[in-house]
């Protein structure tokens, strides 16, 4: 068949053959299909394509072709009829022969199945994904297999067609024109092949400014002196001229003797580098925090690994947590490890990777990777032919390394670190105070590098009992001092860069280790100091260059960021506490902690979340200077992204200070951009943690706006429930009405009495939610509180329910006017997609679909998916009530949605419409499946009309797959459920 005419079809057609039936995710297909253009392109506009391609199949492929969707898409196709597939059916059956004639019949039918490069003239493809990779690495590994057993199955005049077409396609693969120059020797053309090598050494000098690789070189004195390849056998002209060795890289770091724990992990990596060759690099990361044993657990396997990397072992430290290494630097290295001169290594990072490449192609060499600070970083470090393999460790997890196997690094089991103090010191003297031992292995955080450190201390002291050193690392404040022996006495080398310090510098140095933020802002460090912003740089930059500090980068709004290591952080706190009265460093905490209040309070009020009353408390703030909090907050949205770990550690460590009415206002704070970025987890355990402190502290304004937020987050978003989502909705919602009634907050009521009437509706009790929504109405515009009157209307037309559209229309018009005058786009997008979705179900579609797509494409600017997932359900539904096909995409991009967000309502209806369109299309199995999960959701949701409705689809398709029993049991529950529903 031809193929579509869209480039982009094209290409999700391709894509999709090439990955043989295995699912797709859309974000991968983005990647693949719109390659350098995928940034600006929607998930919509992957679902549209998908659609479009689904309508082209059905159009030309008569039903044999059909695309499905199973955590991502998939193209369902007869895997014979695929050429790839017989392709790779056919080189596998050549793998498996011993004998030449027969490998080498294999191979030229597979190759014969080639037409050219894989999706060959596709502009915007990434070509790099292991996807479309790896059909040219099994093309290549053919034909390079060919190449070597045709002479003896006397194959030679088509091998060198195979060859030589694959030459052209890959005109600086040296291994490959080393090959074809053989074959064209062995085939009685040696004029031919030399003019092939001196072709491919004009390109290389030409284009790469390098000579040829000792490989090719070989090929052309092979030829110069009339032998054959070199197998150990005399050739035509005499004894066959022995190949000069390429060194062999042997760069390994010594091995550690004292090697303990570990061995699954070293099991798992040594599998994934060394087990059956794949048709890609093995490439195998290692992730985990500073001294957790990352560098040790990668050399130790490396050394077990030698054996099956005859090639040799290559090894670079890559510095990720200082100032990380240039790849072109370390290219550079290692092509100087396989044989090259100074000369021979090419100027660019691009020219340096391709020569890389081709030096290590057909050779089991190992590369490990030490200390990786990014994927950009790696990339240019990857050699290309499977062969090969990779081992990276990093602090970072490599995500975006496409196909690489990741370990997340622990600390050590208790046991294993325990045995690890054994090793070093001696199993006989742990064995006698094991108690001791298992104390020590705890105060070391089970951390190897802390471990060993504290085993070296006891070596040293063998006079020491091993509860003496638990027994002093137990004081924190002298933890430090503790940990250190030999050439690894962290607090000596610490103060060699401290005690050279301006005394200011000192005290910036000290008074900064106070803070648990991760990393802060410039701003913070003069709040801390109680200096103007140009007199606390200096400082920084002072400690910079004493590597006391460490520059993050620029955060989100452009300023830089700083941070200390744990370990710097817990000397400046030793130093602090020695130096700095008590006052002092209170004073300090409360100015910073005061300025992160300040700016938090001002950036809420502009960030388009819910619009629930802004109600403070008493906690003293730091004003920041005008143009400095203009500058910071001239996007909040930025602001609380580059913000929001630091806010979170201010709000916990106000709560350890005890400061109750810095760490609720701070956690108040946090929740309309939590809301609007989906930082549910976050929310959730700033609120839980100060809730608890202000219960403690009997600070009841505190508790009732924390509990507000609570009812928020706790209902429409968390995955575990202690009953019935919305039923524990109402009961919190009537402890926060009674504390706002005690505390006089008439805007806090209105909150409240909203919560209420949801959980109301949830119940069924419509009349009573209805009521409580007037009162909430009725009690907002008294208070002149104008968010909580536009909910409130909002409450009065959900009452009515899908089956009441029509009188719920007008109350979300005026609920929409309301909200038109605080100018809160996510409050008025909320109220239009309930209203998009009121239109549509009383029967105004256009203008239903056109509001549902109006607040889609807010939701999408917020990028807020909780209110994108609400509107693409109920757009859905319009489709499906269309019989439009656009129906199936859209829910399953809604329920994509659900399961990031842990969105519990959105999944549950979701699944139920997915259940509706399987049953619709004949797929009772996958029908059912839906449904029934969808039912056991709306069981924790607590919702009993969409229960009810659900429970009844899920009778119709219990009754399409001849289930009866199960039929009768559904419909007689949601009568049940029905029936015991009030009227209004």
């Amino acid at each position: 068949m031809k193929p579509p005419r869209s480039q982009i079809l094209q290409g999700l057609l391709g894509v999709l053959l090439l990955a043989q039936g295995e699912p797709l995710r859309t974000e991968r297909l983005t990647r693949l299909v719109w390659a350098d253009r995928a940034e600006m392109t929607s998930r919509e506009a992957v679902h549209v394509a998908m659609s479009r391609l689904r309508k082209w199949l059905k159009q030309v492929g008569g039903g044999e072709l059909s695309i499905d969707y199973q955590d991502g898409y998939r193209l369902l196709v007869p895997a014979p009829d695929l050429d790839l597939h017989r392709f790779r059916a056919l080189a596998g059956r050549a793998r498996a022969v011993e004998d030449p004639e027969s490998r080498s019949s294999f191979l030229l039918s597979a190759l014969e199945l080639r037409r050219g490069p894989a999706l060959a003239g596709l502009e915007y493809l990434d070509r790099d994904d292991i996807l479309v990779r790896s059909v040219a690495q099994d093309v290549r590994e053919a034909v390079m297999s060919l190449a070597s057993i045709a002479p003896r199955a006397e194959r030679i005049e088509p091998a060198i067609r195979a060859v030589r077409t694959l030459a052209e396609e890959l005109p600086f693969d040296e291994p490959l024109h080393a090959a074809l120059i053989d074959l064209l020797a062995a085939g009685g053309q040696p004029a031919t092949a030399l003019d092939t090598y001196r072709r491919l050494s004009e390109r290389l000098t030409d284009e790469l400014g390098v000579e040829p690789s000792r490989q090719v070189q070989e090929a052309h004195l092979r030829i110069l002196t009339h032998t054959r390849p070199f197998d150990g056998t005399p050739g035509e002209a005499g004894e066959a001229v022995p190949a000069v060795p390429v060194p062999t890289p042997a760069q390994l770091p010594p091995g550690i003797p004292d090697f303990t724990g570990r061995a699954d992990e070293a099991a798992r990596i040594a599998d994934s580098l060394a087990g059956p060759a794949g048709r890609s690099v093995a490439v195998t990361t290692v992730a985990g925090m500073g001294g957790i044993g990352k560098t040790t657990l990668a050399v130790h396997v490396a050394h077990m690994l030698t054996a099956a990397f005859p090639g040799g072992q290559l090894y670079a430290d890559l510095h990720g947590d200082g100032v990380p290494a240039e790849p072109a630097e370390v290219l550079d290295r290692f092509l100087r490890a396989l044989g090259m001169t100074g000369a021979g290594v090419p100027p660019s990072l691009a020219e340096r990777t391709a020569l890389f490449r081709s030096r290590v192609a057909g050779r089991k060499v190992l590369i490990v990777l030490d200390g990786a600070a990014n994927e950009e970083q790696v990339r240019p470090l990857l050699p290309g032919a499977p062969d090969a393999a990779v081992l990276i460790t990093s602090r970072n997890r490599l995500t975006g390394l496409e196909g690489a196997t990741l370990l997340d690094l622990e600390v050590l089991y208790p046991q294993q670190a325990v045995e690890l103090l054994a090793r070093v010191v001696g199993s006989a003297r742990v064995a006698t105070e094991p108690h001791s031992a298992v104390e020590i292995a705890r105060l070391c955080g089970h951390v190897p590098l802390a471990v060993r450190i504290a085993a070296g201390r006891l070596v040293g002291r063998p006079d020491w009992t091993l509860a003496y050193l638990a027994d002093m690392l137990r004081d924190e404040r002298g933890r430090l001092d503790e940990l250190a022996v030999g050439d690894l006495a962290v607090r000596a080398s610490f103060e060699l860069s401290y005690r050279p310090l301006p005394a200011a510098t000192q005290r910036a140095f000290r008074i900064i280790g106070l803070l648990d933020a991760p990393d802060v802002a410039a701003w913070t460090v003069a709040a801390l100091l109680g200096v103007p912003l140009n007199e606390a740089r200096p400082h920084l930059e002072t400690l910079i260059d004493a590597q006391l500090v460490n520059v993050v980068g620029p955060d989100a709004t452009g300023e830089l960021r700083y941070r200390m290591h744990e370990l710097v952080r817990l000397y400046a706190r030793t130093c602090s506490e020695a130096e700095d009265a008590p006052r002092q460093r209170t004073a300090a905490l409360g100015r910073a902690l005061g300025g992160w209040l300040w700016l938090a309070e001002r950036a809420a009020d502009l960030v388009p979340g819910p619009a629930y009353a802004a109600i403070h408390g008493d906690a003293p703030r730091r004003p920041l200077p005008p143009a400095t909090a203009a500058r910071l907050l001239a996007d909040p949205m930025l602001w609380f992204t580059a913000e929001l770990p630091a806010l979170v550690a201010a709000a916990r460590q106000a709560c350890d200070l005890r400061m109750d009415e810095l760490a609720w206002d701070l956690a108040a704070c946090l929740e309309k951009y939590c809301d609007v970025r989906g930082m549910y987890d976050d929310w959730r355990q700033t609120h839980e943690r100060a809730l608890r402190l202000c219960r403690a502290t009997k600070n009841k304004r505190g508790e009732a706006v924390l509990l507000r937020g609570l009812v928020e987050v706790t209902t429409w978003t968390s995955p575990e429930q202690t009953g019935p989502a919305m039923v524990t909705m109402r009961e919190t919602a009537e402890r926060v009405l009674r504390l706002f009634t005690e505390l006089d907050e008439p805007r806090g009521r209105v909150d409240a009495l909203t919560a209420i009437g949801w959980g109301r509706v949830a119940e069924g009790a419509a009349g009573d939610a209805f009521a409580v929504a007037d009162e909430a109405a009725r009690l907002a515009e008294d208070a002149g509180y104008p968010g909580g009157h536009a909910r409130a209307l909002q409450l009065k037309a959900v009452t009515y329910g899908e089956g009441g559209a029509e009188h719920a229309i007008p109350y979300l018009e005026e609920a929409l006017q309301v909200a038109g005058r605080l100018g809160n786009r996510r409050l008025e997008a909320t109220i239009v997609q309930f209203l998009g979705a009121a239109r549509a179900l009383a029967g105004d579609v256009v203008t239903g679909e056109r509001l549902l797509n109006r607040s889609i494409s807010v939701a999408r600017e917020l990028d807020d998916r909780y209110l994108e997932t609400f509107s693409l359900i109920y757009l859905a539904k319009l489709f499906a009530a269309l019989g439009d096909e656009r129906a199936r995409p859209t829910v399953e991009l809604a329920l994509t949605y659900s399961h990031a967000g842990n969105f519990g309502h959105h999944l549950a209806e979701s699944l139920a419409l997915l259940g509706e369109l399987n049953l619709a299309a004949g797929d009772v199995p996958s029908a059912v499946a839906c449904l029934e999960r969808s039912v056991r959701v709306w069981r924790t949701r607590g919702w009993v009309g969409f229960l009810a409705r659900t429970l009844h689809t899920l009778a119709d398709a219990y009754e399409a797959a001849a289930d009866h029993d199960r039929a009768r049991a559904a419909r007689a529950e949601a009568d049940g459920l029905t029936n015991s529903q009030p009227t209004r």
